[in-house]
């Protein structure tokens, strides 16, 4: 069974993106790692090229900047770097440069891949995901956060990613069916400074609306991590790779967690929320794929 990584990042020390952590968790678990470096005007090419390990394959590219609007470049980014996975290769394993492995779930990762290897009819392995936000002691748990997402996708080049690079379909827009393993992706792409949370929201609405414009104030202004629904604590353990950073950590972000588990949720969100609670169910939630 080979497995090959892929990714794709751009400006990632500008943006506080942990992309040497995200890359380095996911090593152990592939033969090759493929990752689209973009025109970077901060050294993220030459960080990439500084990690250890003969395993890494750097692609060189452009983002077309005038394709902003819906963040239909980050999906174009994700597909130059899926293109380049050889055709021997089984499984394609993809990781965006905010997110982590934790070691404690290779060996299931592992036999994940392995048992639906000869199942044909499974297209993609669909993943849990912790939402880390403010800090690394909080996870997000409102309606904003999706809940699963595919992550591991057969090396079929019919299959595409989708929209703004969240999940994958065919290129026929139907979905891939899925099975869903018990191992989570650690996402880390709220926790970071409010400086540079700011610059990364101020980033993604300009990807998603080419008539987003940023001002000075804005550009200035710190990320209000406060104005959020719903946190919960984190009562795991992080990924080995994240150590140092979680060490490092240079600001303050607190929160309540006694607050009304309705704090900050307008009411049709507090109703849908209490069906959830009560019955797993997540009304109008977004699902990319089919599970089987």
């Amino acid at each position: 069974m080979k497995v090959v990584g892929f990714s794709f990042i751009r400006n990632a020390i500008k943006y506080d993106y942990p992309v040497i952590q995200s890359i380095t968790s996911l090593l152990p678990l592939v033969d090759e790692f493929i990752i689209a470096v973009g025109n970077s005007d901060d050294g993220t090419r030459e960080m990439i090229a500084g990690i250890e390990s003969d395993k890494i394959k750097i692609i060189d590219t452009i983002w077309d900047d005038t394709l902003a609007g819906g963040g239909t470049v980050l999906a174009i980014e994700t597909n130059k770097a899926f293109a380049e996975i050889s055709k021997d290769a089984d499984w394609a394993f993809y990781l965006q440069g905010d997110e982590c492995l934790h070691e404690k779930d290779y060996d299931a990762i592992s036999r994940a891949m392995r048992e639906n290897l000869v199942n044909k009819k499974v297209d993609g392995l669909l993943f849990k995901y912790h939402h880390f936000y403010g800090n690394y002691n909080y996870i997000g748990g409102g309606k904003q956060w999706y809940r699963n997402e595919i992550r591991i996708i057969r090396n079929n080049k019919n299959i595409i990613s989708w929209k703004d690079a969240q999940g994958f379909r065919f290129s026929d827009k139907t979905k891939l069916k899925v099975k869903k393993i018990d191992a989570h992706i650690y996402h880390y792409g709220w926790v970071k400074h409010p400086f540079f949370s700011q610059q990364k929201r101020l980033n993604f609405n300009k990807l998603h609306d080419a008539n987003f414009v940023i001002t000075k104030e804005l550009q200035e202004s710190l990320y209000n991590y406060h104005n959020i629904d719903k946190l919960a604590l984190f009562t795991g353990t992080h990924p080995a790779c994240m150590k140092e950073k979680i060490e490092k950590v240079n600001w303050v972000f607190t929160y309540d967690t006694s607050l009304s588990k309705y704090h900050n949720m307008r009411f049709k969100h507090k109703v849908a929320f209490f069906i959830e609670e009560f019955t797993g169910y997540r009304i109008g939630e977004y699902k990319n794929y089919k599970l089987i």
